[in-house]
């Protein structure tokens, strides 16, 4: 909250709502492009350049997307320069970060992203927000928050908020990837089904519920992704009853760490299987790392490939955090020297996405139609 409080304290309100009023004359070159100071400026001015881009850009990507969850993003333009140069001058397409519902959304995080060239990839979580969970624990308090039942989300309990965030969002204009109540499938948030009073069934509506506000208050530019955790620490849960359909959804995620596995295969293949019994839509891993034990490194030189031989994965958003910075564990692929050398000569095989226009072909196309709209 208070990087949010800073950013707004450097723009003034007339300028501000310039960056929305002026948002097709913004100077959008593509993802993963060198930053440079006249970027914002320039949307701010007004000053004529390339139209704003569309969600289509987004959705069948002419390359695999590479995305950071950081400590200050979207905001922090260096920190963003310092990944890029751990990652051995690869600049990352994607801007991961977290917003709870007891937090007012900054249009400002969208603009932010986009000024240093990253798609910004929005995790939104209803609930008023939690501590990590120890080793093997789930803290009571983060579970049990009864006024973020799944049921007051479906009456209309917070349908003021989620219209005001979604007028906010579309009026931006610039496409926001959406991570809505991920890992539904586990224990840990109380939009679980199995926990907070929640009953079979609600999730899906929910979900509905939530989009279908988005869509009367016009914002089309948000691409939709259902993300829930591998199912290796929760082996019964059917995915499939608690998917909302293709219509409510433009990416599958997958929250899924390497954790005493020799590699992405075995992290995300029994995941990636059953997701395939009920929906073709491009999948994205919205959350990895690797463990730092024997097998780290070996996992993370598997990554790259195992991407390669699976194009329906369209990206992956690697976790670039340690306990200090907001993660239970220390994920950062420079936890060694080992691991950012393998990471860097991975990530060079790589085609990245530049977000620029591409026909649908260029991608596995989606053919399930679970869950029409009727």
């Amino acid at each position: 909250m208070a990087v949010n409080v800073v950013l707004l304290g450097t723009l003034s309100y007339g300028v501000y709502a310039a960056v929305l009023s002026n948002a097709h004359s913004g100077d959008y070159i593509g993802l993963g492009a060198q930053s440079d100071s006249q970027g914002l400026i320039n949307r701010l001015k007004g000053t004529s350049g390339s139209s704003i881009p569309t969600k289509e850009q987004f959705l069948n990507p002419d390359g695999t997307y590479f995305g950071a969850a950081t400590f200050k993003a979207p905001y922090n333009a260096k920190e963003i320069d310092q990944l890029a140069t751990d990652a051995g001058g690869i600049r990352p397409t994607m801007a991961s970060y977290f917003l709870s519902w007891n937090e007012k959304f900054n249009p400002g995080s969208i603009t932010a992203a986009y000024s240093h060239r990253t798609l910004p990839v929005l995790t939104w979580e209803p609930w008023r927000g939690g501590q990590q969970n120890p080793n093997g624990l789930v803290l009571k308090t983060n579970i049990d928050q009864p006024e973020y039942q799944l049921s007051d989300i479906i009456d209309g309990t917070y349908d003021s908020y989620i219209t005001k965030t979604a007028k906010s969002i579309a009026k931006a204009k610039l496409p926001l990837v959406l991570r809505f109540a991920h890992e539904m499938n586990g224990v840990w948030y109380p939009w679980s089904e199995r926990v907070n009073g929640n009953k079979k069934g609600e999730y899906v509506k929910a979900w509905r519920h939530v989009h279908d506000l988005f869509d009367k208050a016009g914002a089309s530019n948000v691409i939709w992704v259902w993300a829930p955790n591998i199912v290796r620490p929760a082996p019964n849960v059917k995915l499939k009853l608690l998917y909302p359909g293709d219509a409510y959804v433009d990416w599958v995620g997958m929250t899924g760490y390497g954790v005493r596995e020799t590699s992405p295969a075995v992290t995300f293949g029994a995941t990636i299987k059953q997701i395939r019994t009920f929906t073709d839509k491009p999948i994205i891993i919205t959350e990895t790392g690797a463990q730092i034990d024997s097998r780290q490194l070996g996992w993370v030189n598997a990554l790259f490939p195992w991407l390669k031989e699976n194009p329906d994965v369209i990206g992956f958003i690697w976790t670039q955090k340690d306990k200090k910075t907001g993660a239970g564990a220390n994920w950062r692929f420079t936890s060694s020297a080992a691991e950012q050398q393998a990471f860097q000569k991975g990530l060079a095989t790589l085609d990245l996405a530049t977000g620029e226009q591409v026909g649908a072909s260029s991608r596995p196309s989606s053919s399930s139609s679970s869950g029409k709209k009727s």
